[in-house]
This record gives C-alpha cells, sequence and structure tokens, in this order.
C-alpha cells in the first residue's frame, strides 16, 4: 500500500478518523470536499489542517503521480477527482477496502456491527481500553466526548497502537463482508439499508469470519445467527436471555443515566453508566462482552464506564436557555428513533422535534415504519416538524417525500406538519418553545444539523 493518499470527500464521518489515523501513522494525507468547496463547516477543515492534511478543491487539482484515491463506496464516476485519477492510472480504494486493510492486519481487532448503537458501543469499548492503558488504536462515526479537546474538537479518531484495532464496520453498501476481526459485536438486526434476507446473510457472513462472535441475545433476529455458531467461538450477552453469557441484572433507568449488575458466572459487577436509556445500558453490555473477549477483567472494564462521556449528536444537551433545553440526536433509522423517543418521553416536558429524513431513498425503504414509529413514540402534545430531505445531487425518486411521510404520520395517529424550509421550522421551534419544553433536532448525513441546534440555543437565549 502507497503512504499517499487522497481522500475524495474527506469531512465525511466515516473519512475524517481514517485520514486522521493514516496521517498518525506517518502517511502523506490530502483531500477535498464540496463542503470545503460550498464554504461550510470551516471549524472541520481547520481541525484537518492542523493535523499536517492538505486541502484541495474537488476539481482534480490536488491528485498527482503516486497517489493513492479514496472515496467512499457509493461515489459517482463523474465527480473530478474520480475522473482525473483514471486519467492517471491512479490506485483507488474505497472507504471500507482500506479500513479493512488495516483493520485485518492488527493482532487484535474489534470490529462493531449492527443496525443501532455501533458509533456508542465502539466509542465504549475504545474508553475502557484506554482507560485502562491498552492503547487502542479506535476509527469510529462519531465524536468521542472523552477524548474531545481544544487541539482535537473532532475526536471521531483515537491513535494509538496499530495492533489494538476497535472500529465500527457497516452493513449499508455490503462492505461488512470485507472485515475479517478477532471479534465480531452483533447489537441488532432491523430494517434499514437493505432488506432483512440480505442483512441475515451479510451479519452471518461476519460473524462467522472472526475467531469469537459476541452477540446481543435479546434481539430475535441477532440469536437466530448466535444459533448457528459453535459455543465455544461465542460470547453472547442480554437482560432477558437467561442463556447468556453476560448477563444484566436489576436495571434502573434515570434521568441522567442507568444503573444496572452484570452477571458473568459467579461474579456480579455493578455499573453505573452516566448517558440515559435502556438502549444504552444494553451497548454497555456489548461493550463489555466485547472487552470480556480478548481478556479484560470485566470489574476494570465496568469501573471504566462509569466515566464514559458518550458521543456526539447521541441524545446531546447542546443548551438550555430560557428554561428550553435543545437536544440534538443522530436517530435517523425506526430503531433508533424509537430508543430516542422512548428516553425522551420518560421524561418531563413537551417535546419539540424537528426530523431531517437522511434521504429519498431512505423514505422509499423504510417510510412506513418511521410513520408508525414516530406515531407510537409520540405522546399527546408533542410536536413534530419535518423539513425536505437531504438531498446531495443525482438522480433519485423523490415521488416519497416529507410531504408524504407527514401524511402517514397523522394518518397513523400521530401529529406531523411538513415545512420544506428549515428556517421555517427554526422560527416555529422558537415561537411555540415555552419552559419545560424541549427541543429535539433528529437526522443523520448533514453535518449542519448541529450548527442549527446551537443556532436554536443561542436565539432561545437572546
Amino acid at each position: 500500500m502507497t503512504d499517499q493518499f487522497f481522500f475524495c470527500g474527506i469531512g465525511g464521518s466515516g473519512m475524517l478518523p481514517l485520514a486522521a489515523i493514516l496521517r498518525a501513522g506517518g502517511a502523506r494525507v490530502a483531500g477535498s470536499d464540496r463542503s470545503l468547496d460550498a464554504g461550510r463547516l470551516a471549524a472541520k477543515f481547520e481541525y484537518l489542517r492542523s493535523l499536517g492534511i492538505g486541502l484541495a478543491p474537488q476539481d482534480g487539482s490536488g491528485l498527482g503521480e503516486g497517489v493513492t484515491l479514496v472515496t467512499s463506496a457509493a461515489v459517482e464516476e463523474t465527480i473530478p477527482d474520480v475522473m482525473r485519477a483514471t486519467e492517471l492510472g491512479l490506485d483507488r480504494l474505497t472507504r471500507p477496502q482500506l479500513l479493512a486493510k488495516l483493520l485485518n492486519a492488527a493482532q487484535t481487532s474489534i470490529a462493531v456491527g449492527g443496525t443501532s448503537g455501533k458509533s456508542t458501543v465502539t466509542g465504549m469499548i475504545g474508553w475502557i481500553l484506554h482507560a485502562l492503558h491498552r492503547q487502542p488504536t479506535v476509527m469510529n462515526g462519531a465524536v468521542m466526548k472523552n477524548f474531545v479537546s481544544p487541539g482535537a474538537p473532532f475526536a471521531s479518531a483515537l491513535v494509538g497502537d496499530p495492533e489494538l484495532f476497535v472500529s465500527e464496520v457497516d452493513e449499508s453498501d455490503g462492505s461488512i463482508a470485507l472485515y475479517r476481526p478477532t471479534v465480531a459485536v452483533l447489537g441488532n438486526i432491523s430494517l434499514d439499508h437493505k432488506e432483512m434476507d440480505e442483512l441475515r446473510a451479510l451479519f452471518g457472513g461476519f460473524l462467522g469470519a472472526a475467531d469469537k462472535a459476541v452477540v446481543n441475545l435479546d434481539d430475535p433476529e441477532a440469536r437466530l445467527l448466535a444459533d448457528t455458531l459453535p459455543a465455544d467461538r461465542l460470547v453472547s450477552f442480554g437482560f432477558d436471555s437467561p442463556a447468556a453469557n453476560l448477563r444484566g441484572r436489576s436495571l434502573q433507568l434515570r434521568q441522567d443515566g442507568v444503573q444496572f449488575d452484570v452477571e458473568l458466572g459467579e461474579e456480579r459487577q455493578r455499573v453505573d453508566l452516566p448517558l440515559p436509556g435502556r438502549h444504552n445500558a444494553m451497548n454497555a453490555l456489548a461493550a463489555l462482552a466485547a472487552v470480556h473477549a480478548i481478556g479484560i477483567p470485566l470489574s476494570d472494564a465496568a469501573a471504566a464506564l462509569g466515566r464514559f462521556a458518550g458521543l456526539k449528536r447521541r441524545l446531546e444537551t447542546v443548551g438550555v436557555a430560557g428554561g428550553v433545553t435543545v437536544i440534538d440526536d443522530f436517530a435517523h433509522n425506526p430503531d433508533k428513533i424509537a430508543a430516542t423517543l422512548e428516553t425522551l418521553t420518560a421524561g418531563p416536558g413537551r417535546l419539540l422535534i424537528m426530523f431531517q429524513p437522511h434521504g429519498y431513498g431512505p423514505l422509499a425503504k423504510m417510510g412506513q415504519e418511521l410513520a408508525e414509529t414516530f406515531a407510537k413514540g409520540m405522546r399527546d402534545g408533542d410536536r413534530l416538524y419535518l423539513p425536505d430531505p437531504v438531498y446531495q445531487g443525482g438522480t433519485v425518486d423523490k415521488s416519497r417525500g416529507s410531504d408524504w411521510l407527514a401524511n402517514a404520520i397523522n394518518e397513523a395517529g400521530g401529529h406531523a406538519e411538513h415545512l420544506p424550509e428549515r428556517s421555517a421550522i427554526g422560527e416555529r421551534l422558537l415561537s411555540e418553545a415555552l419552559p419545560g419544553d424541549r427541543i429535539a433536532i433528529l437526522g443523520a448525513r448533514d453535518d449542519t444539523l448541529s450548527e442549527f441546534a446551537a443556532d436554536l440555543v443561542e436565539r432561545l437565549g437572546t
């Protein structure tokens, strides 16, 4: 593998940490991004420059001889960087191909898969290993608050020993088949990017390729795959499954976190996690099972989780102003939205929600499930506003948009309103919010959602 890389779309959530890891390992790294060309997200690109990563316009001018072009799996061939790379006969790797090379080369690797919770579980595993002085390298799709500092505001990567590699891995493009981890973690399987039959095959292959499979027995689909594995390769976990190796007990849900006991054989340890929600308790159990699979003592791991600060954009309180709390959250598929709503509706105060669908394709695939999830998860008095979906250009069927989703939610018994422009929703949220209310900004694939949430806090304060 060359030691010169050019990332097309370097600001992406999966691209930035990978670029940072390669740069820290001594490679020459540069990249382009259309957000950079449009003058958006300046802080992120300043951070990349501070790492010694060169930035160029996305017009092909940043590429030269001897460079390997790194792209997302779904990049269009018409992008100037891609056309220039073809012209020069450069090597090309997709982001998952490059990640797989790093992960598969490590002596010990943990790959975290599943429909929901991957980033949080990855962050938890990384934090446990770091807190116990194991110096892991961690590749995450979200910013890990434990590792944020003034010099590293976008800490979605942690650079440590390349021989201990922890990463979330994605099934959406089928690339999960590339990984050969020491430990494969499977938290859950539900409808998201692909049909269920295809997901079962992909996750089954993922578990089969690992030395050890760490599987959630409380998830019916994951449990079916666990049943196909030999006992000596399986480490199972769950709250409701008596057969699990690591069993969660006595779960207490509080506003500011969760508390539970974890049993492993005769051993019993208390976990005090400062993140709310049953789903986060399950994420913690997954992380404990994963580090147990590589020999970390349960007592040490459980103690470390008490200092886990969570991730950016995962039920993150952005600020409180005028008695109104603003929350920023990555929820975008039915599973994640259900977990977010369950956690938020357990607390006091009305919810004013903006959900920005992360594309027209997802609405075509899981729009009905999204509608039912919102209708079921919201309470009387809660409000939901939908702007138009994220659209990054290209050809896409727009027959199901946010207007369709609003109608589907209302027909399912919920209350939703479609306002095409996000700015109009911002005005509505500010005019409606009363002391004690919570505003929740939900959506994925759009970093400007966090800026939108921060702007609401600022304007509420004035």
